[in-house]
């Protein structure tokens, strides 16, 4: 089955969808049907033969956005607004232990996702029904992590930039302390946090780079073999691929890391003898 990848609500959730006859690109927007509505998408990714692994698309295009649309859009986000006071007031008044993030109705506003972060599990069938009553649509309660929380509020990086969760990344891939040393970063890991609190997402972008690059050298310390004879492997500059040796009383020197990059441990030792 030939589908596109499109992003669905603010929680940019991936489903692919049956284009029909549109020729829709990456960027472009569509209302698209679902299981929940109607729904406002923006493709991300072209056409493709998902058959084997997704089985059958979650959903169809509708149309592609119009200016009427756009005005509903608007007015959503208008209603979004009253409807998210709405659920803080009411979680307050049932004392109800959670964090709101944000609201979000659907195209067609038959459904209100409700997008909120607790450390303890939160029994919300009260609230679901009152809020139904007074919202008059479906009410759809969605826990979520901080780091999804922080792809929601959005923000800004230590780089400067916006945060890459909202900006560009669909999935979330596992970044670990490991990586960090790979690309001998600090390992405070104050410093290496993102919004979220967690491993910020690009300390994983250039892990495998910095892997490819120092498989097969020797370990920090090590004898080297260098043009002015054998040396200690002191430090290593992956971007610019350089080797810093140590020949000893303060006398350093720089090489291309291709020098010492065919050389193992034992043909070190045996071209020092």
């Amino acid at each position: 089955m030939i589908a596109l990848g499109v992003v669905v609500r603010k929680l940019r959730e991936k489903i692919y969808v049956d284009s029909k006859h549109y020729d829709l690109k990456i960027n472009d927007e569509a209302i698209v049907e679902t299981e929940h509505g109607a729904e406002y998408a923006v493709v991300c990714e072209s056409e493709r033969n998902i058959s084997a692994e997704r089985g059958k698309p979650a959903g169809k295009v509708l149309r592609e956005v119009t200016d009427e649309d756009r005005e509903r859009m608007a007015e959503n986000e208008r209603r979004g607004k009253r409807a998210f006071n709405i659920v803080v007031d009411k979680t307050r008044e049932l004392d109800i232990d959670l964090n709101l993030t944000c609201v979000n109705y659907i195209f067609d506003r038959t459904k209100l996702f409700v997008y909120y972060t607790s450390e303890t599990r939160v029994d919300f069938r009260e609230l679901i029904k009152e809020l139904g009553h007074i919202l008059k649509t479906r009410i759809q309660m969605v826990q979520i992590g901080v780091r999804d929380e922080a792809r929601i509020i959005g923000g800004f990086g230590i780089c400067g930039r916006g945060i890459c969760c909202q900006n560009f990344l669909l999935n979330f891939n596992s970044v670990t302390m490991d990586m960090a040393k790979e690309q001998d970063l600090s390992l405070n890991a104050f410093k290496l946090s993102g919004l979220c609190g967690r491993l910020m997402c690009c300390i994983a972008y250039e892990s495998q780079f910095y892997r490819d690059i120092k498989e097969g050298l020797p370990k920090l310390g090590s004898d080297i073999i260098t043009p002015r004879g054998k040396a200690k492997f002191a430090a290593i500059d992956c971007i610019k691929g350089i080797v810093t040796a140590d020949f000893g009383e303060g006398i350093f020197e720089k090489y291309p890391i291709d020098i010492i990059k065919p050389l193992n441990s034992k043909n070190i030792l045996r071209a020092a003898d």
